[in-house]
């Protein structure tokens, strides 16, 4: 027979795993259906263009045929001038940004400014402005007649228009202030929502001990915001490494390829030449190889050395 302890002790360990398949049979009833969208929309597709990158052929006639596509990446010239744009891009655009958004979050965070909310509002609303019509507006600014070359040429600055759109590299000057006027605010609302957490009383003792603001800015505030520095780092360079609303409806990557991306690129094999959709995948992937190593770069760089 057993004991009358020992049954008590089975019957509520029992019961305690009655509790704990019930309460975890709510908790997946909570999260199935985004689980099974995730999977559906996300990974299966991941996985599909995966398998894509490996076969080619015209349309949907496609055939396997291995690591040939990637081979075609390092001797497709159209692709590595892709990449080189972007990565001017990339090397140029975020981190101008990034310190501009910086400057502008600590700017706004002072408790003595007037009309900070007006300020706040009016340069994070560039973010919530459409890709397609903000970069038509810029294509026009831009023109060889638009208000930018007007206004250079009113205060002498330059005697003729510059081509913005038609020479490379002042189309690429064009896209690059674009994309940052958009986005700055979008990176400063991170910078200012972080130094609003930061306690007064650490600038109040470094006031007393005489540190400078400039002293303050590089001891206290970089270091307090540098796990939203680093995010919002590998946010800004995802995001430019899938770059194509911008130079799609500025430049449409011209004058020749001199502005093209490789979102672009992938679109133009899939859409504007004979459709590719192998080769196209295989594009995809290189983007993904390439967010991955960047991201393992600043994470080296930036990250936490204890980590």
């Amino acid at each position: 027979m057993i004991p009358a302890k020992a049954n008590q002790n089975l019957q509520t360990t029992k019961s305690g795993r009655k509790i704990r398949v019930k309460n975890a049979a709510i908790g997946w009833s909570f999260v199935i259906i985004a689980t099974v969208m995730i999977c559906l929309f996300y990974f299966y597709p991941m996985v599909q263009a995966l398998i894509l990158s490996f076969q080619s052929g015209t349309g949907t006639n496609l055939t396997f045929t291995g690591i040939d596509n990637y081979a075609r990446l390092f001797k497709d010239p159209t692709f590595i001038t892709t990449v080189k744009n972007t990565v001017i891009y990339l090397v140029i655009q975020v981190p101008v940004m990034i310190l501009l958004a910086l400057f502008l979050s600590v700017l706004l965070n002072n408790k003595t400014l007037k009309l900070k909310g007006v300020f706040r509002t009016a340069i994070f609303l560039p973010c919530v402005t459409s890709l397609v019509a903000y970069s038509v507006i810029f294509k026009y600014l831009f023109g060889q007649d638009g208000i930018i070359n007007i206004m250079l040429m009113k205060v002498s600055f330059i005697s003729e228009p510059i081509q913005w759109l038609t020479d490379p590299f002042w189309a690429k000057i064009a896209i690059i202030i674009a994309i940052t006027w958009r986005w700055t605010g979008y990176n400063m609302i991170f910078y200012l929502s972080a130094l609003q957490n930061v306690d007064e009383s650490i600038y109040e003792a470094a006031k007393i001990d005489g540190a400078s603001s400039f002293q303050q800015f590089f001891k206290i505030t970089i270091p307090m915001l540098k796990p939203i520095i680093l995010f919002t780092s590998i946010t800004s360079t995802i995001g430019t490494l899938q770059l194509f609303d911008e130079v799609m409806n500025i430049t449409k990557g011209g004058p020749g390829n001199s502005t093209m991306t490789i979102s672009q690129y992938i679109y133009n094999l899939s859409f504007k030449y004979t459709p590719d959709f192998g080769y196209a995948a295989t594009v995809s992937y290189a983007i993904v190889i390439m967010i991955i190593i960047f991201s393992i770069i600043q994470f080296k760089v930036a990250g936490d050395k204890n980590e």
